[in-house]
């Protein structure tokens, strides 16, 4: 498909929802909500649902925020400053103010949508497409949209095809031999299957097209149900189910895929394993995930910095990085680094090493300083000699460790080491 030809994309708004707390990632959302968490080596989160409504022709984008949102939003401001309104373009940063009255903050996802009817009114797009701002994927909105219009659906959500055993965490839904759905409930214990592959359901991706008019009609329906808790998953989607036509687009029907890529990519970095994983991913020979695309690049902020360095070459003291993602404004002195991702600014002292690991913004790793298998915060000083995957014990006393074995390491916790 010619990318420029995007008729549907042209009359359409993306509407990101970027509030959540991402409780599961512990400290790494401290002091950042989970869309602004990095990712990739240069990337944050959010860049991914951004750049693909960009990619797929939408140029009107609204991003509602709420907790935690200082860092999301100043990432915004210096990434996503490009748009331009002389080509009929626009990108709102939505954070929740209160807008309906004194007492409410947004209430739940379809909330964040209904309190800015009158900023969507105003662009006037015929579509709405709702994304989840937490995901890692890749994919083309306008074949969604198409889908929409082609099926008369009231609402097309998003899915993926999963074991029916791994479903009970998603909002799942029941569909019939055409993907109309006949039941969408969420986290159920007992999935239902799909017609004709009963080992695998449909997950919702928390994706959603609408026509704008219906969707204002059904917010505003919700917001005067005195039950309701103004969700999609919850209560908007169920509710079409029942009274409607609501119509499941598969991922695989849109998923991007570079040339290399052997499967669909799709991925909730909600918890620190599956994000230190979704991370080492891309240090794959053939990544799974492939950022080096330029037909489909994943856009962020263009940081003006130095290229990365790497000094010394002698015996025991040699600058490398193998199976590794080293970012501008490295300096990796001396130093080893293996299947690891180096985002802007680290410095790695000579004799130290990381074995997978996946290091934030503006870190420093001391000399002769060993570790494997962690995830530093951004501006963490690792001491000189610090060993870190050796003894599970002592690293759970010191510092965050997950069940598959990988160490979160912050500022706090290396202040308060002996």
């Amino acid at each position: 498909m010619d990318r420029r030809q995007s008729p549907l994309a042209r009359d359409a708004m993306a509407y990101v929802l970027a509030g959540g707390r991402g409780s599961r990632l512990k400290e790494l959302t401290d002091n950042r909500a989970k869309p602004a968490v990095y990712f990739g080596g240069k990337a944050r989160i959010i860049d991914f649902a951004l750049s693909n409504a960009i990619n797929s022709g939408i140029r009107r984008i609204g991003v509602a925020t709420q907790y935690k949102a200082h860092s999301l939003i100043r990432h915004m401001q210096r990434a996503w400053n490009f748009m331009r309104p002389e080509r009929n373009e626009s990108f709102d940063i939505l954070p929740a103010s209160q807008r309906i009255d004194e007492f409410h903050w947004y209430e739940g996802t379809a909330d964040a949508v209904f309190q800015n009817i009158d900023i969507i009114h105003a662009h006037a797009p015929r579509y709405m497409v709702i994304l989840a701002g937490d995901h890692i994927y890749k994919m083309d909105y306008e074949l969604m949209l198409q889908q929409h219009v082609n099926s008369g659906a009231d609402v097309t959500v998003g899915c993926l095809v999963v074991p029916r055993r791994d479903a009970t965490g998603f909002g799942v839904m029941a569909v019939d031999d055409s993907d109309t759905i006949t039941s969408f409930v969420e986290k159920p214990a007992d999935p239902p299957g799909i017609p004709g592959d009963p080992d695998h359901a449909l997950a919702s991706m928390g994706i959603y097209v609408f026509e704008t008019d219906f969707l204002f009609d059904q917010l505003r329906r919700d917001a005067d149900d005195p039950e309701s808790k103004r969700d999609f998953g919850g209560d908007i989607i169920p509710y079409i189910v029942k009274h409607g036509k609501a119509v499941a687009h598969r991922f695989t029907t849109s998923c991007i895929r570079a040339a290399e890529e052997i499967e669909e990519y799709w991925r909730d970095v909600g918890t620190l394993d599956a994000y230190f994983e979704a991370n080492l991913d891309l240090t794959d020979v053939v990544p799974r995930l492939d950022m080096y695309d330029r037909e489909w690049p994943i856009w962020s902020d263009a940081i003006v910095a130095a290229p990365a360095k790497f000094v010394h070459d002698e015996e025991g003291r040699r600058g490398t990085a193998v199976s590794s993602l080293i970012s501008n404004d490295c300096i990796v002195s001396g130093a080893t680094a293996w299947r690891s991702l180096l985002f802007t600014g680290v410095k790695m002292g000579s004799y130290s090493s990381v074995n997978e690991a996946v290091i934030l913004p503006h870190c420093n790793i001391g000399r002769n300083a060993r570790l494997s298998r962690v995830i530093i915060d951004s501006g963490v000083r690792i001491p000189e000699g610090l060993v870190v995957g050796d003894d599970p014990e002592l690293d759970a006393r010191r510092f965050r460790r997950t069940e598959n074995g990988v160490c979160l390491i912050t500022k706090r916790m290396i202040e308060q080491l002996p």
